[in-house]
């Protein structure tokens, strides 16, 4: 079966075309936001929704030319329908219910963060149940995954998240947006010492970011260097998820964990996971560099897993800006 997927959740427009028999992406193209929302520090959800009204088809055409394939060729269409900017969301819902209307083929709606949960799987099985760690720009959420549609939410942010963080803390610094790419370069870079930032006290497995933007604050109003201030802010944020991880693992007894979201990219993140795998034991999945950011091929996968279980869904499925997994 030949699935598109389309993700306008946020600030990228993204289609991809998966092959749910061979359990190959033939193409995902992603058309990102961020120059038009860089001097905002964050995405303007109207702008948002123009560029994805703008962009969408050009985006389609393209994930169509580039998988070889044409309209004849797709027999479902998955597309994010929750959480996420809700005209944004608007965009995509409506051009995917209108492929699916002229073409006579099954709709799916998929859970934005169902999606990227199983983005570390793409070309390959779940194994349940595994420990699912989701982070990024709007979501910092430990999820116990114990197997497609049944999910337990053991830990969340109470405040930001940490992708958000991150940006915001660029823009204290003056470092432009997005704020993760950029934080994550100087650290690589950075041979100094570090400074001394709290790690939140939340209980049980939430997380919580506003008071180690606080301490960044006062770390500039103290005139210290920016690359030592961005790369002890790293340093700290990525411990502090670590920690709460190890915790999960330790309570729910799960061997298996997979990372996703725009976070997931992060260099220290995955070194240190990689390292964990080895010292503890662990089966670590992280998601190709490609599926890290919101895209469609992690929605065309999981739409099509979802479909072979439940089955499509009706036309008159809504758009809903916040919703639980």
């Amino acid at each position: 079966m030949l699935v598109l997927g389309i993700d306008t959740s946020c600030d990228d427009t993204s289609i991809a075309v998966y092959d749910g028999r061979e359990n190959k992406v033939l193409s995902n193209i992603v058309s990102s936001q961020y120059q038009f929302h860089q001097e905002f520090g964050g995405v303007v959800p109207e702008i948002a929704a123009r560029k994805h009204a703008e962009n969408i088809d050009i985006v389609f055409n393209e994930a169509l030319k580039v998988a070889g394939i044409t309209t004849e060729d797709i027999e479902l269409v998955a597309v994010t329908r929750a959480p996420g900017l809700l005209p944004a969301l608007l965009v995509g819902l409506t051009f995917g219910k209108g492929i699916a209307c002229w073409k006579g083929i099954p709709l799916k709606g998929v859970h934005h963060i169902e999606a990227h949960i199983f983005s570390s799987f793409i070309g390959t099985s779940p194994q349940f149940p595994f420990l699912s760690l989701i982070v990024s720009g709007g979501h910092t959420l430990i999820v116990l995954v114990e197997s497609f549609g049944k999910y337990r939410i053991i830990g969340k942010t109470v405040d930001d998240a940490v992708g958000e963080a991150y940006d915001k803390v660029a823009k204290m610094l003056g470092l432009g947006y997005p704020g993760g790419p950029v934080i994550d370069r100087i650290y690589r870079n950075y041979e100094g010492d570090f400074l001394s930032l709290p790690k939140p006290k939340v209980p049980g497995f939430n997380f919580s970011f506003s008071g180690l933007k606080t301490a960044v604050r006062r770390l500039i109003e103290k005139g210290y260097v920016c690359e030592q201030i961005a790369a002890s802010f790293q340093k700290t944020a990525m411990e502090y998820l670590i920690e709460k991880l190890k915790r999960a693992i330790r309570e729910f007894q799960v061997k298996r964990v997979a990372i996703a979201g725009g976070v997931s990219a992060n260099s220290l993140l995955r070194q240190t996971l990689k390292r964990m795998e080895t010292e503890e034991g662990l089966e670590i999945f992280l998601p190709e560099m490609e599926f890290t950011s919101d895209n469609g091929a992690m929605v065309a996968y999981t739409g099509y897993r979802k479909f072979l279980i439940e089955g499509g869904d009706s036309l008159n499925i809504n758009a809903v800006a916040r919703i639980s997994l």
